[in-house]
């Protein structure tokens, strides 16, 4: 036998083996899993090792890479006629890309680093296992750390999103750009608020003072015919309501 013909003879195992692994995944074997991992990591290493010199260790690549190797051992299908590691290529790098341009805009300890791909790729592996969505404290079992510890390395590694991303995932959805508040509007909103609890410390003569000549914008004469008063008296009612209310506004600064 050639040197050649035992090449394709090993690929052609390979892939036969990958395959059965594969339909072992779908059947619920978490076992397989591992094995399809072990199997194919010489290939994520040899993707990983393209993108060294870039500030990040060859083991920290190594593992985002896996994460890229778990969603196509998750996803693969045969009909697609192709092996599992040509369909994984594009995913490993996908992976390893993003964690690099996404890592230089906000610095995280290598540690966090370190976690955040450990609870990623087991993520991934048990969405891979069991289908449904790990809860922190799972991920964080699996990884050996406290919940708090987790909690902490999955934001300090997520990416960062831009203001102009939609929220959700549908086309309707708002941006983040448009949930934050108007601090002007805000501090407007404050205001009134303040100004309507001074008002109802009032006595209700003058409360009816201020509704008639500020919220009705009538006249002191009018005001003052409408509670049988005379202007002048409304005139010295206003001012003492004002004084009031400045000292009220301003005691809360």
């Amino acid at each position: 036998m050639t040197e050649n013909t035992t090449l394709k003879g090993s690929c052609g195992d390979r892939r036969e083996t990958n395959l059965h692994l594969l339909a072992e995944v779908r059947a619920g074997n978490g076992e397989a899993v591992e094995e399809l991992v072990r199997l194919n990591i010489g290939l994520v290493n040899s993707i990983a090792i393209r993108f060294l010199g870039r500030g990040c260790e060859l083991e920290d690549l190594v593992q985002i890479g896996c994460i890229g190797l778990l969603k196509a051992i998750r996803t693969f299908d045969e009909s697609r006629e192709c092996s599992l590691s040509t369909y994984a290529v594009p995913l490993i790098f996908g992976e390893i890309r993003r964690f690099l341009r996404d890592d230089g805009m906000i610095k995280v300890s290598r540690g966090q680093k370190r976690l955040g791909a450990c609870l990623a790729a087991e993520r991934e592996r048990c969405i891979t296992e069991s289908g449904r969505e790990p809860s922190i404290s799972e991920l964080a079992e699996r990884c050996g750390v406290s919940p708090e510890e987790a909690a902490s390395a999955l934001t300090a590694s997520a990416p960062v999103s831009s203001l102009s991303d939609l929220i959700f995932s549908s086309e309707d959805s708002p941006t983040y750009e448009s949930t934050l508040c108007d601090e002007e509007e805000t501090s407007r909103t404050l205001e009134r608020i303040a100004l309507g609890a001074a008002i109802e410390k009032l006595p209700e003569i003058r409360r009816k003072i201020v509704y008639l000549r500020y919220f009705r914008d009538l006249s002191q004469q009018k005001t003052a015919r409408i509670l049988g008063l005379t202007q002048v008296k409304v005139s010295r009612e206003e001012r003492k309501i004002l004084d009031f209310l400045r000292g009220e506004l301003s005691a809360g600064d």
